[in-house]
């Protein structure tokens, strides 16, 4: 059972005040399921714009909510850490799923979702002829997921960051793992992709976001994995985006990248928007040292000539060193003491 006396008694009575109205119940429950615009949650509850943006106002000042703009849409998640979001949860989870009224949003909740799996998937279908032919240039998905997994390993952990998350995969593949994750992408479609994915995988503990991964607005040394999956290539400066990852780790922290090896495919350029034909494994080892990071492995996936395929995928995987530091310091001391 929750124990709700380790917030506070001022603390608890605060989120009670918040969530204690039906139109708020109605909203936590509906953000429980994912991120949501007021446009949304207006169709959803059938109430006005004014009334429904003053009751997000209050659950944001409760610190159960948050909004975050993405271009002209205005997006409200819930704040996922923390007693108060447990405790919040735990009021949403003795209310009957059989309530007229919760039953009634959560159809219409459903019908949103769906509207917003078909315009992404509008996107997607007039982008994957594109998708589809870069595939065919290397080893399958399936080799590069496979590879991923036996990397990070089967020990969970707390918080991922997906940089240029696309269709939301890595966030996926890996949410077996986490107890938080975040992406975020410069592409408005592809983030429609990303949350209809995650909605359909029944992702609910990640959640994307509009942002320029060499301006990240998240807090830093908070992530305990880091992945950057086929971005650098279209970067005129992928240090940078390194070195702004690098940022994001938490102490012992991990960065996994997948990108191509060197290649001589130019038309990549013209039809694909590749700025990068490829990287030396060196040279982007190089760019992680200079993050400060400890490179622990590199592997190459290597295509299979023989079935037409060219293109070599390398991953890398690196660490951030203060825990290790510190807890060499801990090993010296204590050596020290017992001398």
């Amino acid at each position: 059972m929750l124990d709700t006396r380790k917030l506070g008694l001022e603390r608890t009575v605060d989120v009670l005040k918040a969530a204690g109205e039906p139109t708020r119940m109605r909203l936590l429950a509906l953000l429980f399921e994912g991120d949501l615009t007021v446009t949304d949650m207006t169709d959803i509850l059938g109430q006005s714009q004014p009334r429904i943006s003053r009751h997000l106002k209050l659950l944001t000042e409760a610190g159960l909510i948050e909004r975050f703009q993405e271009g002209a849409w205005a997006y409200f998640r819930l704040i996922g850490d923390g007693r108060s979001h447990a405790l919040a949860r735990q009021i949403i989870s003795t209310v009957s799923p059989d309530d007229p009224l919760l039953s009634r949003d959560n159809e219409r909740l459903l019908a949103v979702k769906k509207a917003r799996a078909e315009r992404a998937q509008a996107y997607f279908s007039r982008n994957a002829d594109s998708w589809d032919e870069l595939r065919s240039l290397h080893v399958s998905d399936e080799q590069v997921e496979a590879a991923l997994l036996e990397l990070v390993g089967k020990t969970p952990f707390d918080s991922m960051l997906d940089l240029g998350t696309g269709t939301g995969r890595m966030l996926q593949l890996f949410s077996h793992l986490y107890r938080r994750g975040t992406g975020v992408d410069a592409s408005r479609d592809m983030l429609a992709v990303a949350r209809s994915n995650l909605e359909r995988a029944e992702v609910s503990h990640a959640s994307v976001r509009h942002a320029d991964i060499l301006n990240l607005p998240l807090e830093r040394g908070t992530f305990d994995l880091v992945t950057v999956h086929q971005v650098l290539h279209f970067l005129q400066n992928p240090e940078d985006a390194i070195a702004q990852a690098a940022k994001m780790l938490s102490p012992g922290g991990r960065i996994v990248i997948v990108d191509f090896a060197p290649h001589d495919f130019e038309y990549l350029h013209e039809e694909h928007a590749h700025l990068r034909l490829g990287f030396k494994a060196d040279m982007l080892s190089g760019w992680l040292s200079d993050a400060g990071l400890n490179i622990e492995k590199t592997i190459d996936l290597q295509p299979d000539t023989g079935g037409g395929k060219n293109l070599t995928v390398t991953i890398w995987l690196a660490r951030d060193p203060r825990l290790l530091v510190a807890q060499g310091e801990q090993s010296h001391q204590s050596t020290i003491g017992i001398s």
